[in-house]
């Protein structure tokens, strides 16, 4: 569907849609979700025949007097915001049920509903596809440039070298530029006022769509602010506690846990779990998952970084930006099939990004801001890995802000993010 038509605005490309595509050629449906703003809609009519968004008054209506009504239309049929009209969601798994046409529907969401015993899982019938917020190549319309490629290099291929690199102020610029569509092209201070918006948002009436919380949204937008400050870093709950104690005396486990658990139903808060593997040596995985906010421009604003204390401050632009890089590399992983890990092991070696495939593959990255850094973010991969008991990794990498691209003489590849492609 020509979205210009139908909202006046034309369609940026985005890294989801071939995996949009062959879902729809082979599934009943498509559930695409995501964070609010981050997109959906658009994608969801740029793949539709027809649509209704059932956020409007109209829907609201045609709901109460026959739910049906909302499924008639051209397939596939965008239900935009399925969630509002939850049963919705049983009324299309009855119809790709009962029809041997693939991509029925495509059901849009921005929070994922408590669980319902009525409501059918959709399992075998319906995929789940992520989208998250731009890539640093979406936002800068580059998809189709030359670059390097991620399942490329999980087929072997060694990328082109090149002497292209960003400034340090580009970093900067990226990291603050909003990847959600609507705010590409704004004033930098509308854009940093739009993110803290957005916090306010989430914390005063999105979680509380989805649950009664006694916390008031200035505890939420201190656990948000907490886990900014944490972004890159593994964080324990305890730490997380302490920090909200100082709106919430004396917060306990199940309400930091509900709290993480409502940020994550409304796709504010990425969780990136440890990667699971034998090692070689007595060292002991270290368990805890990573925090990630959905945008790298939302970590700014809960820390009110701007853009002169992001250039002054290297280590808070150093974590920010290993969120830039796990957030593409979560992007483009999704529509290769794969997910994103972290390592660390009791004798302190880490790999920032474990990317593994479906078919057992896998890659070791490691994240450094300055280009002059490659060469030890190789050395540091190189102990990480020889601690691992597995089949060696498809590839190594190390992805910069301000470097190259280039492969090191151990065979670890290294490029800038700017580079980085599906």
């Amino acid at each position: 569907m020509d979205t210009s038509k139908v909202t006046g605005i034309s369609y940026l490309p985005r890294a989801v849609d071939p995996l949009m595509i062959r879902v729809l050629d082979s599934a009943g449906a498509a559930i695409l979700e995501g964070p609010r703003g981050c997109g959906k809609t658009m994608t969801g009519l740029a793949h539709a025949s027809s649509y209704t968004l059932l956020d409007t008054p109209e829907a609201q209506t045609a709901a109460e007097i026959d739910p049906h009504l909302l499924l008639a239309g051209a397939s596939p049929r965008l239900l935009d915001e399925w969630q509002l009209i939850p049963q919705i969601w049983n009324l299309a798994r009855r119809e790709v049920d009962f029809s041997s046409e693939p991509g029925r529907f495509i059901l849009t969401g921005s929070a994922v509903p408590a669980a319902d015993p009525i409501r059918h899982t959709g399992a075998a019938r319906f995929i789940r596809i992520r989208q998250r917020t731009m890539t640093w190549a979406e936002k800068e319309s580059s998809l189709d440039d030359g670059g390097v490629s991620l399942s490329a290099l999980f087929e072997g291929e060694s990328p082109q070298p090149s002497m292209s690199t960003a400034p340090l102020e580009r970093i900067v610029q990226s990291i603050l530029r909003p990847g959600f569509p609507g705010l590409l092209n704004s004033p930098s201070d509308i854009a940093a006022r739009s993110m803290e918006s957005y916090i306010k948002d989430i914390a005063t009436n999105d979680i509380n769509r989805l649950a009664n919380l006694r916390s008031e949204p200035a505890v939420v937008e201190q656990l948000i602010a907490s886990l900014a400050r944490s972004s890159a870093s593994e964080v324990s709950q305890a730490t997380l506690r302490k920090d909200i104690s100082r709106t919430l005396p004396a917060p306990s486990e199940g309400t930091t846990a509900k709290l993480l658990e409502l940020l994550e139903r409304v796709f504010l808060l990425e969780k990136i779990q440890p990667w699971a593997i034998s090692l070689r040596s007595k060292a002991r995985l270290r368990r805890s998952p990573k925090y990630h906010l959905a945008d790298p421009a939302l970590a700014a604003a809960a820390l009110q970084a701007d853009a002169n204390r992001l250039s002054t401050d290297l280590e808070t632009l150093g974590f920010l930006f290993e969120s830039a890089v796990v957030h593409d590399l979560l992007v483009y992983a999704e529509t290769l099939g794969g997910h994103v890990q972290h390592y660390r092991d009791s004798n302190g070696r880490e790999i920032d990004a474990v990317l593994t495939m479906p078919n057992g593959n896998w890659a070791a990255i490691e994240v450094k801001l300055g280009g002059g850094q490659a060469q030890r973010g190789a050395e540091s991969l190189a102990c990480a890995v020889d601690q691992i008991d597995a089949a060696p990794p498809a590839f190594k990498a190390v992805i910069t802000g301000t470097g190259f691209t280039a492969t090191l003489p151990d065979g670890t590849i290294t490029f800038p993010l700017h580079a980085l492609r599906p």
